[in-house]
C-alpha cells in the first residue's frame, strides 16, 4: 500500500516541510514556518529529451530520515567554523505505470536557517543516459501574503552584471538566482542553489502570481543536461530568516556542498593585491599592443615596488600575453597563455617580483573561446606554477550563449566550433576541469564573466572568489556606472551565493573623462567589510593610492581572512554594517556602505570581549560629505576608547560607508 505524505521539521521545530503525491500522482512538497506557508503546493519532475516525462502516475514508496549536527573548520572564509545541524528526509517515489516502474528519491534537508533539496536519480539498464530536457521544479512563494523581491534577469545578453530590481514578486520575469523575497510579515527568503556540477545552472521562471519553476540554462545539444548513470542534481535551496542578518549570516549551501577534496590548501593566502587593471578599464592603456600599452615590463615593476612597500602580496598584471590586438571580444582564438607582448619580459618581471617577496597574480582571459584555452590549459598553468604565480584570474568575455566551444564531449577531440552558455552544462563542466588542474599546481582561480557561486568553495577552496555581478568596472564608464544602492543591494543577494572580487578602493573617486563615482571616500573603505573576499584589491592607480595615505592605512590593515563576522545593523538594498574579527590577531573591524538616504545608526559593541578595553580608529563620513557632489571626497577621522557594551553614533552620508578599526589596549 502507498506510503502517506511524509514530514521531516528542523532541530528547532519552526521549520516543516513535507513530501507527497496528488491525485494524479504529481510529486509536490510544501515548506510552512510556525504553522504559515512559506512555500505553497510546488509540484516535481522533469521532461526528458529520451525517455517519457517524469511527472505523472507516483507513489512514495519508501521515506528515510537521520539527523546531523556537526561543526566543521573553514581553511578561509568569513568565519572559521562553521555549524551543520539538519534532519533529513530521503522519500523514493516509484511510478505505477504498466509501461514503466522508474524510481526518483528526493532528499530534503531542514536546517533551522533553510531548506536544500535535491533530486537523485539512480541507475537504470534501460536508460543508461539521461538526458533533461527541462525540470519542472516549483516554488510557489508564500501564496497568502504580498512579498517584495530584488532580482536581475536570467537569459540576457549582459549574464549577471546588471542593476538589481526591487518590485512586488508578481513583477518578476524571469530571475537569476539568488533572488531574495522579503514577505509581508517580516520573513526574509533567498532562493538559489548548492553545489552545481556537472548540470546546467538554474534560472527562476514566473509562471503566475507566486508560482516560480526552474528554467535550466540551454545547450547546444538540445538537452540541457545529459548524464550517464545514476547521478544527484544541484541541491535547490531557501535561506529562510526573520531579518536581514539572519539572510546573510547563513551558510545553508556551504553545508549542502561535499567537504574539502584538495587536502592541505595552506599554501593559498588570503590576501590583498594592486594591480595594472584599473587604467585598462578606464582607458588611459590598452590591453593591445601600441603606445598606450599597459602591461609593460617597467610598469610591472612600479607596481612591485608599491606592493612591496606597503605590504600588498599581489600584483595582477593584465593583457601581457599575445591575443589582444584587434575584435577578441567573444573570439578568444588568437589568445597564447604562455607567450608575452616584446614589452612584457615574464621572466624578468617574475623574478624580480620573487625578490621582491611579492607574488604575481595571473590572467588568462578567454574572450569566451574555452576551446582554445582547454588546448593550452595545462602548458599556460605550468608556466605560472614553475614563476611562483599562485593565484589567477580567469575572465569569459561573450554575450551569454557566446561560449566557443566544441560539438565533442570534454574529454574528446573537438570538433567543429558550437555556441554554449555561461551558466550551462558544459561550461560548468569547463571550470571544474580549471580547478581541479589549477589545483595539482597549487594554484587558487578567480574567475570573471562566471557561472554563478554555489559553495563549491568548501569542497575545492582553491575556488577562491569570482565576479559574477556588476562589479567596480562599471564605475569607470560614466553613464554606466553603478548606482549608491548597488552595492548595499549586493549584500543580501549576490554575496548569499559566495566571495566577490569587486574590486574595491577606487580613491580618487573617478572614472574615465573624470566622471564621478556615486561614493564618498568612506564607502569605498567599507567596500572591505561589507562585500567579502579573501583576496581582495585596492584597485586605483598607486599614485591615487599614495595621495591618500590615511586611507591606504585602513586598506593596508583590514584583513582578507576572519574567525567571526556578524551584519549588525542593514536591511536590504538600505544599508550594511559588519563586525568582523581578524583570524589572526585580537582585532575587530566595524563598517559598511549605504544606499542614496542619509541615515544615522547607533551601533552597539556587544561582540567584543569582556572587561576588555579597545582603541577605535574610525574613517567616517566627514560633515556635508554626499557622493552627488564634490563633497563625495569629505572624510573624518576620530579616535575614541570602546568597550562592550558601549554604543557609537555613527552618521552615514548618502552614498556613504564607515571603517573603524578595533585594538585591543595592553
Amino acid at each position: 500500500m502507498p506510503a502517506l505524505a511524509e514530514d521531516v521539521s528542523s532541530p528547532d521545530g519552526r521549520i516543516v516541510a513535507t513530501l507527497d503525491v496528488d491525485g494524479d500522482g504529481v510529486p509536490f512538497y510544501t515548506i510552512t514556518r510556525d504553522g504559515n506557508a512559506l512555500i505553497g503546493k510546488s509540484q516535481l519532475g522533469f521532461t526528458l529529451t529520451n525517455a517519457e516525462t517524469l511527472r505523472r502516475n507516483f507513489v512514495i514508496e519508501d521515506a528515510v530520515t537521520s539527523s546531523f549536527d556537526d561543526t566543521w573548520e573553514q581553511p578561509w572564509g568569513e568565519r572559521q567554523f562553521v555549524h551543520d545541524r539538519h534532519n533529513e528526509l530521503a522519500v523514493t517515489f516509484r511510478e505505477t505505470r504498466d509501461t514503466s516502474k522508474r524510481a526518483l528519491t528526493v532528499r530534503m534537508r531542514v536546517f533551522d536557517d533553510g531548506v536544500g533539496f535535491r533530486y537523485e536519480f539512480p541507475e537504470n539498464p534501460d536508460q543508461p543516459v539521461t538526458g533533461i530536457a527541462e525540470e519542472l521544479t516549483e516554488f510557489v512563494i508564500a501564496p497568502d501574503q504580498d512579498a517584495t523581491a530584488w532580482w536581475i534577469q536570467g537569459g540576457d545578453w549582459n549574464r549577471y552584471e546588471y542593476l538589481y530590481k526591487k518590485t512586488p514578486i508578481e513583477e518578476v520575469s524571469t530571475a537569476h538566482t539568488p533572488m531574495t523575497v522579503r514577505l509581508a510579515d517580516g520573513t526574509h527568503l533567498a532562493f538559489h542553489e548548492a553545489a552545481l556540477v556537472d548540470y546546467s545552472g538554474m534560472w527562476l521562471r514566473r509562471m503566475e502570481d507566486h508560482r516560480f519553476r526552474a528554467q535550466l540554462a540551454p545547450s547546444s545539444r538540445g538537452a540541457k543536461v545529459v548524464r550517464e548513470g545514476a547521478f544527484t542534481t544541484p541541491w535547490r535551496t531557501i535561506r529562510i530568516a526573520d531579518d536581514a542578518a539572519g539572510l546573510v549570516e547563513n551558510d545553508l549551501e556551504l553545508n549542502l556542498n561535499e567537504p574539502n577534496k584538495l587536502g592541505d590548501v595552506s599554501w593559498f593566502e588570503p590576501a590583498k593585491y594592486v594591480g595594472i587593471w584599473w587604467g585598462m578599464i578606464r582607458g588611459d592603456w590598452t590591453w593591445a599592443q601600441g603606445p598606450n600599452h599597459g602591461a609593460t615590463t617597467t610598469r610591472a615593476k612600479q607596481y612591485i615596488d608599491f606592493a612591496a612597500k606597503n605590504g600588498f602580496r599581489g600584483v595582477l598584471i593584465e593583457g601581457w600575453n599575445v591575443g589582444w590586438d584587434g575584435n577578441w571580444f567573444g573570439n578568444g582564438r588568437d589568445y597564447s597563455f604562455t607567450e608575452s607582448y616584446p614589452d612584457f619580459d615574464f621572466d624578468e618581471v617574475t623574478a624580480y617580483a620573487k625578490k621582491k617577496g611579492v607574488h604575481l597574480i595571473g590572467h588568462h582571459e578567454t574572450g569566451g573561446n574555452i576551446e582554445v584555452y582547454e588546448r593550452q590549459l595545462g602548458d599556460a598553468l605550468d608556466m605560472y606554477a614553475a614563476h611562483g604565480v599562485d593565484v589567477v584570474k580567469t575572465g569569459y568575455v561573450a554575450d551569454a550563449g557566446g561560449i566557443i566551444s566544441c560539438n565533442a564531449d570534454i574529454a574528446d577531440p573537438c570538433g567543429d566550433e558550437v555556441y554554449e552558455w555561461h551558466d550551462g552544462q558544459r561550461q560548468v563542466q569547463h571550470h571544474m576541469k580549471v580547478v581541479e588542474e589549477a589545483a595539482k599546481r597549487k594554484i587558487a582561480i578567480n574567475p570573471h564573466e562566471p557561472v554563478k557561486d554555489t559553495g563549491l568553495r568548501r569542497t575545492y577552496p582553491n575556488w577562491v572568489a569570482r565576479e559574477g555581478a556588476r562589479g567596480q568596472e562599471y564605475n569607470a564608464w560614466g553613464t554606466f556606472a553603478n548606482g549608491p544602492d548597488h552595492e548595499p543591494t549586493l549584500v543580501y543577494t549576490r554575496m548569499l551565493s559566495g566571495p566577490m572580487d569587486y574590486t574595491p578602493g577606487v580613491l580618487g573617486l573617478v572614472g574615465s573623462d573624470n566622471q564621478p563615482i556615486a561614493s564618498t571616500l568612506a564607502k569605498q573603505l567599507g567596500l572591505y567589510l561589507a562585500i567579502y573576499s579573501p583576496i581582495q584589491m585596492a584597485a586605483d592607480f598607486v599614485e591615487s593610492l599614495e595621495a591618500h595615505p590615511r586611507e591606504l592605512e585602513f586598506i593596508k590593515a583590514v584583513p582578507a581572512d576572519w574567525a567571526e563576522s556578524h551584519l549588525i545593523a542593514g536591511e536590504v538594498g538600505d544599508y550594511a554594517i559588519f563586525a568582523r574579527k581578524d583570524r589572526n590577531s585580537d582585532d575587530w573591524y566595524v563598517g559598511g556602505i549605504n544606499d542614496a538616504t542619509a541615515r544615522t545608526l547607533t551601533l552597539d559593541f556587544d561582540f567584543l570581549d569582556d572587561g576588555q578595553t579597545y582603541t577605535a580608529t574610525i574613517w567616517k563620513d566627514g560633515e556635508g560629505a554626499t557622493y552627488e557632489t564634490e563633497a563625495r571626497h569629505n572624510i573624518a577621522y576620530d579616535t575614541r576608547t570602546i568597550r562592550k557594551g558601549d554604543t557609537l553614533e555613527l552618521w552615514l552620508a548618502p552614498g556613504g560607508g564607515a571603517a573603524i578599526r578595533l585594538q585591543p589596549k595592553k
